[in-house]
């Protein structure tokens, strides 16, 4: 076992206070791609750029073209959690992990077996109807063709924050009560770009913080512990 992993498995066998932060690297290795790698959505060529389509703007103006691509790219539904998923569960189970803050929509915490996941972007499974509010399971919006209506004429819209849209206040201030209060703040699979949720690190006041990513990144400096892996392979070794 390399030093490092050996460490993070000495601080962890040694606390009850863990909280996990993680972004798209910790569903990389489910299949789900991510934004910013060179295999990433950001990289690859639509008529529009994918921070484009999925802004609340043209959510609005051109929902037929947002939705063509949701439906292609977003939607990841047969995707299965990996150790990463797996053991971030078994130690909520453990009463280790305090909770699992995700930047993910795709749910794949929860179907590991985590409950206490608070989903900083929402989830591409909840979607409900923009006029009455009505919910709409995820696998009929993907079923489905063009813009999804409610069976009261509203149009359906994901459960995903999406650009020009906030974060949810509770969402954020439950996030920064155990980022605070945190022994160990584990943060995986994320570059730190997107703010504000990327911010929510800076409330974190213990002296175990740890970056996992597979790629260096600028926060490493500010980190106790830094392992450049895949987070699953990494929390395989746990």
């Amino acid at each position: 076992m390399d030093a490092t992993i050996a460490k993070l498995k000495e601080w962890v066998d040694g606390s009850d206070n863990i909280v996990f932060f993680g972004g798209a690297g910790v569903s990389t290795e489910s299949g789900i791609p991510d934004f910013r790698s060179v295999d990433g959505l950001y990289n690859q060529q639509y008529d529009y750029p994918p921070e484009t389509i999925l802004s609340h703007t043209f959510f609005v103006a051109e929902p037929a073209e947002f939705y063509r691509f949701y439906r292609a790219k977003m939607l990841a539904l047969d995707a299965q959690p990996n150790a990463a998923h797996l053991k971030l569960a078994e130690w909520e189970r453990m009463g280790k992990c305090r909770a699992v803050i995700t930047q993910n929509i795709d749910g794949l915490h929860q179907k590991a077996g985590s409950k206490e996941v608070l989903e900083l972007h929402g989830s591409v499974l909840r979607n409900y109807c923009m006029r009455c509010h009505k919910p709409y399971d995820v696998h009929d919006l993907a079923a489905g063709q063009g813009v999804p209506k409610c069976t009261c004429g509203g149009t359906i819209k994901p459960d995903v924050v999406l650009y020009e849209e906030g974060l949810d206040d509770d969402t954020i201030r439950r996030s920064v009560d155990y980022i605070r209060d945190a022994d160990i703040l584990i943060i995986g699979g994320t570059s730190l770009k997107v703010y504000p949720a990327a911010g929510l690190i800076d409330y974190y006041r213990g002296d175990k913080l740890v970056l996992i990513d597979r790629s260096p990144n600028p926060a490493d400096r500010r980190a106790d512990l830094v392992i450049h892996a895949p987070i699953g392979a990494v929390f395989a070794q746990l």
